[in-house]
């Protein structure tokens, strides 16, 4: 016999404050201002459902000031991450280029042309743009 798990859905109030990018002070000020709705969990503490943090989420994602201070060039894909260059890892035809976008670490594998011709190198500015036919997601360990 098999015990069901399910997907995490809740969170407390530091692990709804690392999601968003905010302090633990920032979620408690906003649930007492009533911008985002807590609850008394099981174990006394207080706790979000995953579907509160949504708007805010995807309003922090439109409001990004590093997105706007630095626009794209037009492009289909919706999937951007404008960061800095943390690496940049050269052979002889390939070369494997981190970016620190925001609190998100991209690495893209691209021919060593390619990053030679944009100057790729820690510091500059970059984008990272994905669009892909197959997207992977994943749960956390022990939820299915």
């Amino acid at each position: 016999m098999t015990m069901e798990t399910h997907p995490r859905s809740e969170f407390t109030i530091g692990e709804a404050a690392a999601l968003l990018g905010v302090s633990d002070d920032t979620v408690r000020r906003w649930a007492q201002e009533g911008r985002i709705a807590a609850h008394t969990a099981a174990n006394g503490r207080q706790a979000i459902a995953g579907v509160e943090l949504v708007p805010l989420l995807r309003e922090q994602s439109a409001a990004s000031q590093l997105a706007a201070s630095f626009p794209a060039v037009r492009a289909s894909a919706r999937n951007r991450l404008t960061g800095l260059v943390t690496a940049v890892e050269r052979d002889g035809v390939m070369a494997q280029v981190e970016l620190q976008c925001g609190p998100f670490r991209v690495v893209s594998l691209m021919t060593r042309e390619a990053a030679d011709e944009l100057g790729l190198a820690p510091g500059v500015l970059a984008t990272a743009s994905a669009k892909a036919t197959v997207v992977t997601v994943e749960l956390p360990e022990g939820a299915r």
